[in-house]
Parts: C-alpha cells; sequence; structure tokens
C-alpha cells in the first residue's frame, strides 16, 4: 500500500509526542534546557553527516538556497506557519494546558525537522517508486524518539507536527510514483544535499538566539527540481 510509509511517521510523531508531554511535567527546567540543548548539538550533527553523505553539486546548493530563501521570505513562510500554529492552539489548547507557551515553536521546530531532510525525501520517493516504506519505518522510529524529547521540552506542539508530515510526504509520495523515472539519482542527491544543509540551520536555532528562518528555506527543497528542468 504506497503511503503506508508515511502513515507510520505520523503515527509514530503522535505518540512519541504524547509520552514527551507526560514526562514534561516530571522534568526540572535545568534538565529541560540540557536537553533542548543536546538536541540542537544531535541536530547540527545529523545535517553534517547528511551533507557528507549526499554532497551533490556546490552550485546547485547555492542557487537553491539563495533562490528559494528569497522565495520564502517574499512569501513569509516561517510567519504564516507561525499563524498556523496559533491558530490550531486557539482551537485545540487551552492557555492553562502545561506547554501552551510553547506550542508554536514546537509546531514550528517539530514540522521544519521532521519535514526536511535526506529520509523524509528518499523514504518517500522509495514507498512512491517501489512501493517500498522500509526508510520511512525507520524514519517512524527515530521521529518518535526525537518526539519524545521535543515534547518533553517543547511541550503538545510537536504532535501537531504530525499533519504537516502527512501532507508533505504524502504528496511526494504520490508525485514519485507518477513520476518515478523523473527522479533521477543526481536530482534526489541534490535534494538532500539541500535539505541536509537546511537540518544544519534548524540545529543552530537550537543552540543560538538569532535564528535563521529556515521555514523561509523551504522552497528551496523544490530548486532542485525547477533549476534541473532548466539545465536540461
Amino acid at each position: 500500500m504506497i503511503g503506508i510509509g508515511t502513515l507510520v511517521n505520523a503515527g509514530a510523531i503522535i505518540a512519541g509526542s504524547l509520552l514527551g508531554v507526560l514526562l514534561k511535567g516530571g522534568i526540572p527546567k535545568r534538565i529541560n534546557n540540557i536537553i533542548y540543548q543536546m538536541v540542537g548539538v544531535a541536530v547540527i550533527f545529523i545535517g553534517i553527516i547528511g551533507v557528507v553523505n549526499n554532497q551533490g553539486n556546490s552550485m546547485m546548493l547555492v542557487l537553491s538556497l539563495v533562490i528559494g530563501g528569497v522565495i520564502g521570505e517574499l512569501l513569509k513562510i516561517e510567519d504564516r506557519m507561525e499563524v498556523l500554529g496559533e491558530k490550531i492552539k486557539r482551537k485545540f489548547i487551552r492557555d492553562d494546558v502545561p506547554g501552551s507557551s510553547t506550542f508554536v515553536e514546537g509546531f514550528v521546530s517539530a514540522t521544519l525537522l521532521f519535514c526536511i531532510g535526506a529520509m523524509a525525501i528518499v523514504g518517500s520517493l522509495n514507498d512512491g517508486m517501489m512501493h517500498d516504506p522500509s526508510m520511512l519505518f525507520t524514519k517512524a522510529i527515530l521521529d518518535g524518539i526525537t518526539s519524545i524529547i521535543l515534547a518533553a521540552s517543547l511541550g503538545i506542539g510537536v504532535g501537531f507536527s504530525a499533519l504537516p508530515i502527512l501532507i508533505y510526504q504524502g504528496l511526494l509520495t504520490i508525485l514519485a510514483s507518477l513520476l518515478s523515472g523523473f527522479f533521477t539519482d543526481e536530482l534526489i542527491r541534490n535534494l538532500c544535499f539541500v535539505g541536509n544543509v537546511i537540518i544544519f540551520c534548524i540545529g543552530l536555532n537550537f543552540l543560538f538566539p538569532k535564528k535563521i528562518k529556515t521555514g523561509n528555506l523551504a522552497p528551496a527543497l523544490f530548486m532542485p527540481i525547477i533549476l534541473g528542468l532548466f539545465i536540461h
């Protein structure tokens, strides 16, 4: 069944987030802070390892980040994600619920972290082109564990990132099943290259107060596809 990997992935995030929220009340603030920082360090190294393992075209990377970043800034994608997070919070979460103050941060951070990266891209493509969800099953385990840690620090907003995961990975899986011949090894490598650099930026945001608007870099993920069409 095409898409089963994404469904399992979303379910793991929800389950992990619920467990993390249950743990949140029993974790002292100083422990919570170190967890948050270590998540940032781990995410940075995940991005670095991903870049090393999926080195693509450097010029493609620069053009994708610059053009995609400009488009994202003009469209104010991260601001719109925060507005969406606020709407979800108002609809489903009361202000007296523990973690409500960090709901939007948890939603945006988790959405970007879980949607962007080599495993999300390649796993969805494998599911769509070869009906092989095994990589997404592995991603589900990793995302489930990560969501426990994130939710213990940022609250229930992390769990609501399962909705963008369903949409993003689901559409990518369907697209791959319809256009399997279009996604060459070079294109996939460039997509992963850009995605892992953005993951590195997400890790920096966990550690340093001067934040990179990584949400605005989301269009950069699609630039290798668009630029590839022009080049060829």
